[in-house]
């Protein structure tokens, strides 16, 4: 069910809405980050189908993880130093960009997405003048997205700075919509840890997700004003986890709608956008992003006065940050030829 009015406000939802009663949900729901409610099977029952939960952080190791004996024949070439405190941003190519943007659906609850198109174009032109190479999916089926993550992740990442994944979908709690079914996130990203892709271990794994996480509404708060007030070893090979040095930035919180104008595109994709132009080569990534949170937070608020408990709600984006270093996407005019 896609929220919407007069004013072309919109969430990225799914299509039905099970229970509008949030005393009637069950108690113990596990959030998108991977945290396990009282009742779920987690680590201390010793459940083995969702050890880490099923949420999204929780997806990433669920499955992947194994004793340590057997990460050990796994090597990958050393792109930086131990304890350098910035990426290496020097290769010869800023790395793929994948842009699967969906807007009709073959699922009977689902309703097109108005405005997405202008969170791709908007995407896509910004992402070009960082230097990416800018792919676009339109509309693919599950099958399809698999069979291109599998072949982005076969390439020789060598010569790249990192890769970039943005989805456009309507989601849920811990899943998110191919036009012809829902998958679990994870499908994505597994392809990309240090022990599948060897080329991008110790490089930035960036993805950003447009969609909604559930179906609760956040009100927001009013704020006021108040009374003002005054007041060594670095060329040593090391190890690093197989799930370091990914960032995955949600639209919105676990458990929320997140908000598209039909017009002018997503809350949060216009937001991204806008700081990537302005900032995307000055600032590093999670400073640009704090500040995505601050556009979307205070500048953004639903319009759907004919739907009244709709109205006048707000969003918050959620950034999960397993990076190591600090991610500056610095000019590559700047960068002498031949350096790596």
């Amino acid at each position: 069910m896609d929220a919407s009015s007069n004013n072309g406000e919109s969430g990225d939802q799914v299509g039905i809405r099970v229970d509008s009663n949030p005393e009637q949900q069950p108690l113990d729901h596990t959030d998108a980050l991977g945290s396990v409610g009282s009742g779920s099977s987690g680590l201390a029952t010793g459940s083995l189908s969702h050890p880490y939960g099923t949420g999204a952080i929780g997806q990433l190791a669920n499955g992947y993880s194994s004793p340590s004996s057997s990460y050990r024949k796994n090597v990958a070439k050393m792109v930086t130093e131990r304890h350098a405190a910035e990426y290496n941003m020097r290769h010869k190519n800023r790395g793929m960009a994948l842009i699967f943007n969906h807007e009709h659906f073959e699922v009977p609850t689902l309703k097109s997405r108005a405005g997405t198109n202008v969170d791709c174009e908007n995407l896509t032109r910004v992402l070009k003048q960082l230097d990416f190479e800018v792919t676009v999916y339109k509309d693919s089926r599950y099958k399809e997205i698999l069979r291109t993550i599998e072949y982005a992740a076969s390439q020789n990442h060598g010569d790249s700075d990192c890769i970039l994944v943005a989805i456009l979908s309507h989601g849920e709690m811990g899943y998110i919509y191919a036009k012809d079914t829902q998958y679990k996130l994870e499908n994505i990203w597994s392809y990309f840890t240090a022990n599948h892709c060897p080329s991008l271990a110790g490089k930035p794994k960036l993805f950003f997700i447009q969609a909604c996480q559930g179906d609760r509404l956040d009100g927001g708060v009013t704020m006021q004003r108040g009374q003002t007030e005054t007041d060594g070893d670095s060329s040593m090979s090391y190890k690093i986890p197989v799930h370091a040095d990914f960032l995955i930035a949600y639209s919105t919180v676990p458990g929320f709608y997140s908000w598209r104008n039909t017009t002018r595109g997503s809350w949060f994709m216009q937001s991204l956008c806008a700081e990537l132009a302005a900032n995307g080569k000055r600032l590093d990534i999670l400073t640009l992003l704090t500040f995505v949170c601050q556009r979307v937070a205070v500048d953004f608020e639903s319009c759907t006065p004919d739907t009244p408990e709709m109205h006048q709600q707000k969003q918050i984006p959620c950034i999960t940050t397993m990076l190591t270093r600090i991610l500056r996407f610095s000019d590559k005019q700047l960068v002498p030829a031949g350096r790596v």
